[in-house]
């Protein structure tokens, strides 16, 4: 099993909470259609998953354990959906029926388990014949940012040393293609799209997201806790990442890898 390097500090489902099915799941949008059911697998805090429930009939969300669950919960229910129901599981071995799903969907996942090409033929399995499987996740090797401040350099490598360690593939989203086809999907569309932050809120909210996201999430604990960083180190890197947001210059893109497999 694979350790999940974010964990649920406020910081990261701060991150969480800002995805939406129109600026994460773009890709799968025009496929949906009113009468399908759709399975969202690690559905986390639940913004995507409350999007998608609006255009399709049934949307089960699914996370690894029922605390992560309960986020998603009090999303659905604040926004007083109906229509979604909850699984405990894990996506290498799901425990439904086969073919019971018209879409299944995983929004940054597949980085973060530590077989992605069986987590794919687990989402084939339950995908009904005709149906899709449409995954998206970030590249972190791609990510590119202005100024060029060396803190960030040395973020990008921590996290990486730290997700690596934990058993996922930060660089997972030119890797999609690749696990699809060894998962025995034959056909498949890939794409890809990115996430910029330029504008003055934007570069606040994720500069800032980050300087406390280094400093106080489970990858920061296990950071230190491995011997990969010290906690002056991450003090140095969450000033790096303030001094970025505080450039007028400031420029940071995300991209993604995107693939709706037909089963």
């Amino acid at each position: 099993m694979a350790t999940y390097t974010h964990g649920h500090h406020e910081s990261v489902l701060r991150s969480h909470r800002w995805r939406t099915a129109e600026n994460s799941a773009a890709y799968l949008l025009p496929r949906l259609s009113s009468g399908f059911t759709l399975l969202d697998v690690g559905c986390g805090p639940g913004t995507i998953t409350a999007d998608l429930a609006a255009q399709v009939t049934r949307v089960t969300a699914l996370e690894r354990t029922e605390a992560a669950l309960d986020l998603a919960r009090a999303e659905i229910t604040r926004r007083g959906l109906t229509n979604v129901d909850f699984a405990v599981g894990d996506v290498h071995a799901l425990d439904f029926p086969d073919d019971s799903f018209d879409v299944v969907h995983a929004h940054q996942v597949l980085q973060h388990v530590a077989d992605p090409v069986a987590a794919l033929r687990e989402m084939r399995r339950v995908t009904r014949p005709g149906g899709l499987v449409a995954v998206r996740d970030s590249d972190y090797a791609g990510f590119t940012w202005f100024p060029l401040v060396t803190e960030l350099d040395e973020w990008l490598a921590l996290y990486q040393r730290v997700a690596r360690g934990n058993g996922g593939e930060p660089d997972a989203g030119r890797r999609l293609l690749s696990w699809a086809r060894a998962a025995g999907f034959t056909d498949v569309t890939a794409s890809a799209s990115i996430w910029c932050f330029a504008d003055d809120a934007d570069r606040d909210w994720w500069g800032t997201m980050w300087a406390d996201r280094i400093l106080k999430s489970d990858m920061a604990a296990t950071a230190v806790q491995s011997g990969a960083a010290t906690p002056a180190d991450l003090d140095r890197l969450s000033a790096g990442w303030r001094s970025w947001a505080a450039s007028p210059d400031g420029w940071f893109t995300i991209p993604h890898g995107e693939l709706l497999c037909r089963a």
